[in-house]
């Protein structure tokens, strides 16, 4: 079947099964391999993107739930300016090492930012409870989203 959506603001269409992952069709027929399989339960964050600004991971989207949706991948994300903000936070804070979890980590913190909030300590552990990382550790990544929300990233 023929699918069409947005991904990372461009008009698409692939032919697919209707059952087929959303993460196998970004990265298989697109290319777009910043979006990575982890645990395909759903369970670690590697595979974050915003589906009609919402975040979901796409190892757990189902193609027939993308149609007619816009699908922004972190390719699309990083030609953005709050993504070189994140970025910027990320790499200050000595919350990126071997950068497997880090473009879902992003894609989360975005998340977590967009909600448009006073994040507490406790939102930011939660907003990102969804992603693993085994070499960073979580508090650089804190520090990060912390000095994100002091900067007031929110009102760009």
């Amino acid at each position: 079947m023929i699918i069409e959506f947005k991904l990372n603001g461009e008009d698409v269409k692939v032919e697919t099964g209707l059952a087929m992952r959303l993460l196998d069709v970004i990265r298989n027929d697109f290319g777009l391999t910043g979006t990575k399989e982890g645990c395909a339960e759903g369970e670690c964050g590697a595979c974050i993107v915003f589906l009609d600004g919402m975040i979901v991971n796409s190892c757990m989207v189902p193609m027939n739930n993308v149609m007619g949706k816009e699908v922004v991948t972190i390719e699309g994300f990083s030609r953005t300016e709050r993504y070189k903000k994140i970025e910027k936070a990320f790499m200050e804070e000595g919350a990126v090492q071997c950068g497997f979890c880090t473009p879902g980590m992003v894609m989360a913190t975005e998340g977590l930012l967009r909600l448009g909030i006073s994040l507490t300590e406790e939102d930011i552990k939660k907003g990102l409870s969804g992603n693993i990382c085994r070499c960073t550790g979580y508090e650089a990544i804190y520090r990060a989203v912390r000095k994100l929300t002091q900067e007031a990233v929110l009102n760009d």
